[in-house]
């Protein structure tokens, strides 16, 4: 009920698998994340409309048009697939038929995830395990020399973690776990089915 209820309200078209692979074996196929646990996940995390999310591996935008309703948060979706990335434009069309606000909020970008430019306010960034470890190792690398540059407090949600996105951060990054939203109904079933929210608190030394 609640994907074609959400996808209606938001007047976009997000269901379904991606057909085929991507040409890349470092890049994951594209799977939407469940309404049903982006509903648990911000009933208990909260954005305010100052926040600038980035999701990597984007796909047709479903998360950030679902962000932007509730929170009016900046968002930027990023994704390889040159279809899938045509495709959030159109939804983006689409949701701005029925959401006038996200004309100047909502951007998605055609390129591969460690070729994005961290912008200096984007503080909350998305990953539904898009792409293999090397890949997260680059972008992550990115976002803490933004952050050097740009000093501020930014959080990673992962939804469906690798143990290597885990492992890496926990052992080889500054950032700490700071909350675990699980998806009961999902859950009992299988452990992946949870968000991690590591967050990195900059302290300026003087």
């Amino acid at each position: 009920m609640n994907e074609k209820y959400y996808d209606a309200l938001l007047n976009i078209k997000t269901d379904g698998e991606q057909m085929g692979f991507n040409q890349s074996l470092h890049y994951h196929r594209y799977e939407p994340t469940p309404y049903s646990g982006l509903e648990i996940f911000f009933n208990e995390y909260e954005l305010k409309n100052s926040d600038r999310v980035v999701d990597f591996g984007c796909g047709k935008g479903r998360l950030l048009f679902f962000i932007h309703h509730l929170f009016k948060s900046s968002v930027t979706g990023i994704e390889m697939n040159e279809e899938l990335y045509l495709e959030a434009v159109e939804n983006k069309k689409r949701f701005l038929k029925k959401h006038r606000s996200g004309n100047d909020k909502i951007h998605f970008q055609w390129c591969l995830a460690e070729n994005y430019e961290i912008h200096p306010q984007d503080n909350r960034f998305y990953f539904f395990n898009p792409f293999t470890i090397q890949i997260f190792m680059k972008v992550v690398g990115n976002i803490l020399r933004s952050v050097e540059k740009s000093e501020r407090e930014v959080d990673l949600i992962l939804y469906y973690s690798s143990e290597d996105y885990i492992f890496y951060l926990e052992n080889h990054t500054p950032f700490e776990l700071k909350n675990e939203v699980i998806i009961p109904s999902l859950y009992r079933y299988n452990p992946n089915e949870k968000f991690l929210i590591y967050s990195l608190n900059y302290i300026k030394h003087s």
